[in-house]
């Protein structure tokens, strides 16, 4: 079985460590060029200093035929685990693409979430799959990982979000005119952006993120997290500090946010995925 993914889903070297994973590109539109594969810190250093804002687009249906059809010459089961449907239309290009490959035995998983929560679900398959298990205990694990595990983020600047169109127009307005920091996680039914709290400064919003996570998991349990930024080591090393003082943490590397994610937030953003250690200890 092979694993397709999407430039939606941030693993580290490490994570990746070899594994066979497939990436189906997100394009990124920015001064008047189209970008693929761009570095993390070239783009946000270019976003910074840029008065003009990106777009992006998802894989069309041609870009997952072509995938399928190559990958199914070798193996026809593949596993194609992608970004929310709730913030992009590449599931269904990928579910579009299906009945245009009869060669390819595609499931398709429809993570409802983004960045390394999505790539923890791909790091589970592929691991899985070096284990020999088969597809009906690998979506299970998937699941399980979706539901546990919990994206959240905060930001100083709305901008990127307003334009984006990933969060209301006029609360973004509001909230920017009030300097309000919120803690932004993806929710779990819609794959939706959903705000739980607002703070009025990061290092509050960082505490307050952290203390949302304290009334999910008990605190002192055993969690993996990893954590991510835009352009923002100092709110990094806060985050690192406070969500460590509260759980015994294993920490993954700490990674950018992919760029085709990091058009939509900008460079300010601070964050983490989190869920309990014992999410992958049948993988170990």
């Amino acid at each position: 079985m092979q694993i397709v993914t999407d430039q939606g889903a941030d693993l580290s070297a490490s994570q990746l460590n070899g594994h066979k994973i497939h990436v189906v590109p997100l394009r990124i539109e920015f001064e008047g060029k189209t970008y693929e594969n761009i570095d993390p810190a070239e783009f946000y250093e270019m976003l910074s200093k840029s008065e003009n804002y990106p777009t992006t687009s998802q894989p069309s249906v041609g870009d997952f035929v072509n995938i399928y059809e190559r990958l199914a010459k070798d193996d026809p089961d593949i596993l194609s685990i992608h970004i929310s449907s709730g913030l992009s239309g590449t599931v269904n290009s990928a579910r579009a693409a299906v009945p245009l490959v009869p060669g390819a035995r595609v499931t398709i998983v429809d993570t409802k979430t983004l960045s390394c929560p999505q790539g923890w679900q791909v790091e589970a398959a592929v691991r899985a799959i070096e284990k020999g298990w088969s597809l009906d205990r690998i979506l299970p694990l998937l699941e399980r990982i979706g539901e546990q595990a919990q994206g959240i983020f905060t930001l100083s600047s709305l901008k990127y979000l307003i334009h984006g169109g990933r969060i209301s127009h006029l609360k973004g307005v509001m909230a920017s005119l009030l300097n309000i920091k919120p803690i932004i996680g993806v929710d779990r039914a819609t794959g939706k952006y959903i705000s739980y709290a607002q703070e009025v400064t990061i290092k509050r919003a960082i505490a307050r993120l952290v203390d949302l996570m304290k009334q999910r998991y008990h605190e002192g349990s055993k969690m993996r997290v990893q954590l991510l930024h835009g352009m923002n080591p100092s709110a990094v090393d806060l985050l690192n500090e406070a969500v460590d003082r509260v759980f015994d943490c294993v920490f993954l590397p700490t990674l950018p946010v992919a760029p085709v994610l990091g058009a939509h937030t900008g460079p300010s953003l601070v964050g983490m995925s989190i869920g309990g250690l014992d999410l992958f200890e049948e993988l170990v």
